[in-house]
């Protein structure tokens, strides 16, 4: 270890620009072993740990990485399993340059950091390979029933912990396919699907049942759902795009973020899709503008890249140094060819049907916002236009009316709509209804709903006990 002074931080290599924009494979090749041993074992194995304290998880990372260092990946692989449901997910797609790697105590030295998140990809798909991963074993079978509804990270992981302990357990999602976000919001060259599937099969073969295609308020009640099963967690996520209102907003050709992303993974997984065949969400010879500058819009560019459109642009109003995305993800895709225009703004969508142009403003970065971030500030007298033919919104999303969908409009909500629940409990304002992830904290990243569902595998479990406790005490009297 500690080979950081003698030894510089090296990534694993990108595939060739020309020929990653010509497919949806993944752009970083694997770690060879030498390659993973050698870069773990720049870490310092220092006294405070800041890439562990700033990963949402808590994960062991200087525990792992020596482990790799010295060749025992099987070791390294339960260590990372230990604190997360999904080391391999988590090591494709978490923005690591603003969690583990932004605050590893080698990078502010100023030697590079340790490549934190290509080993944890690196240890987990050798584990996968090696046949280490295997279903949960269960060596007491509970009675009790607990119903989950949302099949993405935040109940898959509260599912897999609840498994663990022998409760029975069941998903109920309204898309056909396991996965959520994980497996129609997020593009294959970011994470390839067949490893999500890999991981929902591999909990289906733990004995957790899943029902697909199904409707909380459409196919049954939440209160008719919470009387078959002894608890509930709400793990929707939220979906509900956000708006952006400006004169033409109503034309056509202007679509959500996930409706353009879905489209494209949904025909990657081999499904017909419509409006994607008809060419109404297919970027082919199209001049595309994404508008935002988050993770999501950086997927939106890069897939429109990939589909062969005209001209892929990237609309975001504040400057680079102060977009919310991972900053690797904006590296990728102006090297994929994206022209972002920075410290610009929609002002008007101009067509007759469709979307023709785009009348922008030009902005200015004033004084920090409550936030701590500048606030951007329209520049008079200086707007220009931009040719569009797809225009598509990655403005953020909001939770859709949970309490109105799943006929429970007594459910608390807060003013942004998100779930309420008691912080210490993580339990509605019903008794047995249970909420995680985006619904309850806002959009945010997949390590926090893997987080999330965690802990609440740990309430639900408490309220399980406590409940069982109550009714033999109650049948003693």
């Amino acid at each position: 270890m500690l080979k950081f002074i003698s030894l510089n931080q090296e990534t694993p290599k990108k595939r060739d620009t020309v020929k990653r924009k010509k497919d949806f494979n993944e752009i970083y090749d694997d770690y060879i072993s030498n390659k993973a041993k050698e870069q773990s074992s720049r870490c310092s194995q220092c006294g405070v740990p800041f890439c562990q304290v700033h990963c949402p998880l808590q994960n062991n990372i200087p525990d792992w990485l020596k482990l790799t260092a010295e060749g025992r990946l099987k070791e390294a692989y339960e260590i990372s399993q230990s604190t997360n449901n999904m080391p391999e997910v988590c090591g494709r797609i978490c923005p690591q340059d603003r969690l583990c790697e932004g605050n590893c105590v080698i990078e502010q030295s100023g030697h590079g950091t340790v490549t934190i998140g290509s080993v944890e990809k690196y240890i987990t798909d050798n584990a996968w390979k090696n046949g280490w991963v295997k279903p949960v074993k269960v060596k007491k079978e509970l009675k009790e029933k607990i119903a989950i509804i949302g099949s993405g990270p935040a109940g898959l992981a509260c599912a897999e912990e609840l498994r663990k302990i022998g409760y029975q357990v069941t998903i109920f999602d309204r898309y056909d396919r396991p996965g959520g976000l994980l497996i129609y919001g997020i593009p294959n060259f970011k994470l390839e699907k067949d490893i999500v599937q890999r991981r929902t099969k591999l909990l289906a073969d733990s004995g957790i049942k899943f029902v697909q295609n199904f409707e909380v308020g459409k196919d049954t009640s939440l209160h008719k759902l919470k009387e078959k099963y002894d608890a509930v967690l709400i793990a929707t996520g939220v979906y509900k795009a956000r708006n952006i209102e400006i004169p033409g907003s109503d034309l056509k050709n202007i679509f959500p973020a996930m409706d353009f992303l879905t489209a494209s993974n949904k025909k990657g997984l081999g499904d017909k899709v419509e409006n994607f065949d008809n060419g109404l969400l297919n970027a082919q010879n199209k001049d595309v503008v994404v508008i935002g500058g988050g993770d999501t819009a950086m997927d939106c560019v890069r897939t429109a890249t990939r589909q062969k459109a005209k001209s892929v642009k990237c609309l975001y109003r504040r400057d680079r140094d102060n977009m919310p995305g991972s900053a690797r993800e904006v590296e990728n895709a102006i090297e994929e060819g994206v022209e972002f225009l920075w410290l610009s703004s929609p002002k008007e969508f101009i067509g007759e049907q469709s979307i023709k142009e785009i009348k922008v403003n030009k902005i200015k970065l004033g004084e920090p916002d409550p936030s701590g971030r500048r606030k951007p500030i329209i520049q008079d007298g200086l707007e220009f236009k931009l040719k569009a033919d797809m225009v598509i919104k990655s403005l953020g999303f909001d939770p859709e009316n949970i309490p109105k969908l799943f006929n429970a409009e007594e459910l608390s909500v807060s003013r942004w709509g998100t779930i309420k629940i008691d912080i210490d409990t993580m339990q509605t304002n019903i008794d047995g209804i249970f909420a995680a992830g985006d619904i309850v904290r806002g959009a945010s990243l997949v390590v926090w709903a893997i987080k999330d569902g965690r802990d609440a595998a740990i309430q639900i479990e408490k309220y399980l006990k406590n409940k069982s406790k109550k009714v033999k005490s109650e049948k003693a009297a």
